[in-house]
């Protein structure tokens, strides 16, 4: 029997081992083949949806299904903490002691905001990225009594545009909530506004426009919650009335704990076979890779694609030779009922276009339809 181990249940482990399911229905059934997913839940969160919890546009029951509801009836469910991977043994070490062995391991365990590597940060800023801190970021706005609201970005992040999307339609909020006069000051550590060249561009330009001002070279060093500032590495203290960080982000613990990656818990992957560097039977997916390519659903969607397609034809006697791309797409969210959208690739730059309402709908109905992408239904 050849035994599949999807280590992390989320986007890029639900659409691997539900695409598997499907290919390879005969060999499961003849004993052949056994898919495992193994999720510290057995819930599935949709994370893009905690962004609009901010704002008071969505609840926490949009964002969750169960996670068995989301993968074929073919693959098996476990459910716990795993401790961690061992790789001359080829199983997976759960916290209770259980050993899931492996032949292929695929390691989509995402990542996490990290706000407890930047002191204050915790007690003095908001964030948006879980659902508790969405949850408090929507009390504080309800609450909110004018001022400046800061925006901060740390790298690495996952959602690459979410900053961007956060400060446009935190804009849009203050202007239809009777705080016109209020400001909003995005930040960035380097020398423009985005990683990537061109969405910096689209967003000076758009910030402009909105009356959004902006810094450049920003690196946040420690927040004093008392007196609500924030003093950077560059040697500047900025004050603030609301202060929305994008906390550095890190790999999650397991990779650490089984020797897996580097400093940041990101594993070394080749760019085109998804395969950790050094092995020929371990994938790496979505945020736990480090690859130089946006930390995004859509990366571990497409990615997904080129992993199921190569284990099947591994399994079927082939050489897994389907190459990614590099491939991302991305809706940004712009405020005003608008969006627009960025895809690249490793040889292509996003064109960020004009946001317009339609694309704002589009956006609006992915969301909907993601359970069902997730699903393997579309």
């Amino acid at each position: 029997m050849t035994r599949i181990v999807l280590l992390g249940g989320g986007v890029g482990g639900s659409m691997v081992s539900n695409q598997l399911a499907r290919q390879l229905k005969p060999e499961i059934l003849r004993g052949e083949v056994e898919i495992t997913v193994i999720n510290e839940s057995d819930t599935h969160v949709y994370q893009p949806y905690f962004l609009y919890m901010a704002f008071d546009q969505a609840v926490p029951a949009d964002a969750k299904r169960p996670e068995r509801a989301v993968l074929n009836n073919q693959i098996k469910l476990v459910v716990g903490h795993a401790e961690r991977v061992d790789r001359e043994a080829k199983d997976v070490v759960m916290g209770d002691g259980a050993h899931i062995p492996y032949d292929y391991l695929v390691i989509a365990t995402g990542s996490r905001p990290a706000p407890e590597t930047v002191p204050g940060l915790v007690e003095g800023g908001h964030i948006f990225y879980t659902e508790e801190g969405a949850l408090k970021l929507r009390d504080a706005l309800a609450e909110f009594t004018g001022g400046r609201v800061l925006v901060t970005v740390g790298v690495p992040h996952k959602c690459p545009v979410a900053p961007v999307e956060f400060t446009l339609m935190v804009r849009d909020w203050l202007d239809t909530h009777g705080f016109e006069s209020s400001e909003v000051l995005y930040t960035y550590p380097i020398g423009r506004l985005h990683s990537l060249e061109p969405v910096a561009a689209w967003a000076t330009e758009i910030f402009d426009q909105r009356r959004i001002d902006s810094r450049t070279f920003f690196n946040v060093e420690t927040v004093d919650s008392e007196k609500k500032t924030v003093t950077t590495l560059e040697g500047d203290t900025v004050s603030y009335d609301l202060l929305v960080a994008i906390p550095p982000h890190l790999g999650q613990d397991i990779v650490k704990r089984s020797g897996l990656g580097d400093a940041g818990n990101w594993i070394a992957t080749d760019r085109h076979s998804l395969l950790m560097q050094g092995t020929d039977n371990i994938y790496v997916l979505g945020d736990a890779t480090n690859l130089p390519i946006s930390k995004a659903g859509s990366t571990a969607h497409f990615q997904a694609d080129v992993v199921s397609s190569n284990l099947v034809n591994r399994i079927h006697g082939g050489l897994g030779s389907v190459r990614y791309d590099g491939k991302v797409f991305c809706f940004i969210e712009a405020g005003n009922d608008e969006a627009t959208y960025v895809k690249f690739d490793y040889q292509h730059p996003p064109k960020p276009q004009p946001p317009t309402e339609m694309i704002h709908l589009y956006k609006l109905a992915f969301n909907k339809m993601y359970w069902l992408s997730a699903a393997g239904i579309l």
